[in-house]
Parts: structure tokens; C-alpha cells; sequence
């Protein structure tokens, strides 16, 4: 039996033995297989087959267990949040935004367009449905009702809007909010469900949409950020966003990078009110779900080439403390190699950063206004992506 077979079948064994549970809280991280770098930087495409899914219980924080592991596909491609878990736990869901297809005997990737949806109630968690989407569905979101969720697609300019109801999930509108060059990455939805935010990664810019039951408009209007921005959050008091500015397509470069930070409330409309330095390549990132915190995942040149002409090592997490409309980057701890997914734990105490490159999840807890490591996870693949059902 394969690896990931052997693999998919313990975490189902678990699963099956421990069960999610009611009082479980749950992670999830989506495993590709199909990418990795070579010690020049440049990437190796494999053919798909080995991804696997994880589900994983934190409700003892510094003692996670895996209680499920699913053979979907899944892709590094993207920004680390294109898998969600609903507020309930009831469900989540899993973009498969690539497919790998031969050229000329070489193995190369093309946009997909589906989601995957997981009943995370049945006992093991099991794939419910699939759904077929626009071009490269990438970034996720949930309402904090639970009951609609949002897709980025990439590579067509679209947004897909889901109705969720259960494990029952069924699209219902698509929304065009720019064109396929403007690379539509990642989406996050107000506390209240009334409004969300949507990286134009390539026309450095995040789009305003205004939300009514399942009506999704796009307003027209857009921010200019900053350079690529790649992820996007908001607080869980609503009056932030937060924008991740890669800096570069999708890798380091020697430059330093920033956050952008979004002010709600302004009036007539939201505007970026300050930039807060992280480092070179931020991709994941999170906002603590009891206020306070956020998080910026960077990859500080990780997966680039040994020799490349400038400084660069392993990825470390950018704490960021927010108080009021202020934001600023307090600390930083180092994590493992080409870190991606980062999740808050509920109540805010503990995160969970998955290192792409070391296969593992490394556990932090803050302390002050620090993150200290208390412990890692194994996975049985690659960490692409990382949430919680409170991010």
C-alpha cells in the first residue's frame, strides 16, 4: 500500500475510534504532494495522486492529534487559506485549484475548478460532494452565520457564492470582479456579514463587495494596497482589514514587505490608513478571534536557491499587536522551512503554523507580546494551507 494510502487510513482509524466530538476544535490542513523545490529554488511538479487533507483536533492546544486524512487534491499554488472549516464545524471545504497534466514528458500545472466538500459530522469526516466552480477556485471564506461562504477564482476574475446548509453546500450566484490578469487570490467576510474584502493580487489592489442574505454585489470599488497582495483578513471587532503585500509573484525577493491595514469605518468608504513592516513574502495570515492579535507567516527566501544574492533562511511568524486602528509588529519567532497555513486556536492562545519544506506543524503559544514554541505535529504531507473554523 502507498505511503499516503497507509496514511489516509490511520487518520480514518482515529477517526473512527475518537470521533470529532461535539467539544472538538478542530484544524484543517490541505497536504500537496504534487510541488517542491530543488536546492537551486527551482520547482519540481510531480503528478497528483498523494494529497491528502487533515483533520485535526486541538481541544488539547500543545497536544494536537489528527483524527482524519483524506486523499484530496489540494495545491500550494495560492494563498495558504484556500481550505475553511464553518463556524460549527459542520463542514468544510477544499479548493482544488490545479491539476497536473504532461508536456512533452514533463509534468506542468493547470488551473482545476473544483471544491471539495467534507462532512465533518459523520464519523470518520468524509467527502460529501463535489462542486465545479470558475478557473482555480483559490481563496475561502464562511460567514460567521455559517450559512454562505465565498470562492476566489483565480483565473477567470469571478467569485463563486455557496449556500450552506449542513454538509449540504450548492452554488448559487457567480460575481465578476475584474478579469483573469488581475488574479483574484484570497476573500474575507465582515463579522456581520454585510460587506467583504477581495485580493486583486496582480493589480495590487482589494476590492469592496457589499453582502445582502445571498446577494453579493461588487461595488466597484478597490484599494490600492500595496505591491501583490497575496492574503486578506479582518478583525473580529469588524473595524480592520488587513492585507498581506507579497511584494513579488508569489516568492521572496530580497525586499521587505508589508501589511496593509484597512479602516472599515471610514467615511464615505474604506481606505488604507497605515503599512506595518513584516518581512520578505508574507503568505499566511490570521487575526486572533478575540481581538488583539494577528499574524503574518513569512518566507523569508525559504524555498529559494542557496546561492541566491540575498539574506535569506528559514520562514518566522511577524506578531502584530492592534489596539484601536493601530497596528504594529512587535516580535518575531522563527518556525520551519517555507511555512504557509497559520491558525489562531479559539480563544486565541495558542498558533499553528504549517512548514511546507519540514512535512510538520509548529505549535506556538504567546506569552506576553511573544510566541513561544511548545510543540510540533507531524503530517503526513506537505502543509499548503492551514484554518480554523474561527479565522
Amino acid at each position: 500500500m502507498h505511503s499516503w494510502l497507509k496514511a489516509a487510513a490511520l487518520g480514518l482509524a482515529l477517526a473512527t475510534a475518537l470521533g470529532t466530538g461535539a467539544n472538538a476544535q478542530l484544524l484543517i490542513s490541505g497536504n500537496d504532494e504534487k510541488q517542491t523545490w530543488d536546492e537551486a529554488g527551482k520547482p519540481i511538479f510531480l503528478p497528483a495522486g498523494k494529497d491528502t487533507v487533515s483533520i485535526i483536533d486541538i481541544k488539547d492546544p500543545t497536544k494536537p492529534r489528527i483524527v482524519a486524512n483524506l486523499p484530496l487534491k489540494n495545491s500550494v499554488t495560492g494563498p495558504p487559506v484556500n481550505v475553511a472549516i464553518s463556524p460549527d464545524q459542520s463542514v468544510a471545504l477544499v479548493a482544488d485549484s490545479l491539476q497536473m497534466v504532461q508536456d512533452n514528458g514533463a509534468w506542468k500545472p493547470q488551473p482545476d475548478n473544483k471544491v471539495y466538500v467534507i462532512d465533518l459530522k459523520a464519523s470518520p469526516p468524509k467527502q460529501a460532494a463535489t462542486l465545479e466552480l470558475g478557473k482555480q477556485p483559490s481563496g475561502l471564506a464562511f460567514n460567521k452565520a455559517g450559512n454562505l461562504a465565498l470562492v476566489t477564482n483565480r483565473a477567470d476574475g469571478t467569485l463563486s457564492v455557496l449556500s450552506v446548509s449542513g454538509s449540504e453546500v450548492k452554488v448559487v450566484d457567480t460575481v465578476t470582479i475584474g478579469t483573469p490578469a488581475d488574479q483574484l487570490s484570497a476573500v474575507a467576510i465582515t463579522p456581520d456579514g454585510k460587506r467583504a474584502l477581495v485580493t486583486k493580487f496582480a493589480a495590487h489592489k482589494v476590492a469592496l463587495l457589499d453582502i445582502d442574505g445571498q446577494k453579493v454585489t461588487y461595488t466597484k470599488y478597490d484599494m490600492n494596497t500595496g505591491l501583490w497582495p497575496y492574503n486578506v483578513k479582518i478583525t473580529s471587532d469588524g473595524k480592520l482589514g488587513l492585507a498581506g503585500n507579497n511584494g513579488g509573484a508569489g516568492s521572496s525577493d530580497g525586499q521587505i514587505d508589508t501589511v496593509a491595514v484597512i479602516d472599515l469605518d471610514a467615511k464615505p468608504r474604506p481606505r488604507v490608513i497605515d503599512q506595518v513592516v513584516v518581512g520578505d513574502g508574507p503568505e499566511g495570515l490570521a487575526v486572533s478571534p478575540v481581538g488583539g492579535w494577528a499574524a503574518s507567516v513569512i518566507l523569508n527566501g525559504s524555498n529559494a536557491g542557496k546561492d541566491v544574492q540575498f539574506p535569506h533562511g528559514r520562514s518566522y511568524v511577524s506578531l502584530l499587536k492592534i489596539e484601536g486602528n493601530k497596528v504594529r509588529r512587535v516580535s518575531t519567532v522563527g518556525v520551519g522551512n517555507l511555512a504557509e497555513g497559520v491558525a489562531f486556536s479559539p480563544d486565541g492562545k495558542y498558533l499553528y503554523v504549517g512548514n511546507y519544506m519540514d512535512r510538520d506543524m509548529t505549535i506556538l503559544e504567546l506569552s506576553g507580546n511573544r510566541l513561544k514554541r511548545v510543540g510540533t505535529l507531524k503530517l503526513p504531507g506537505q502543509p499548503a494551507s492551514l484554518r480554523g473554523n474561527s479565522q
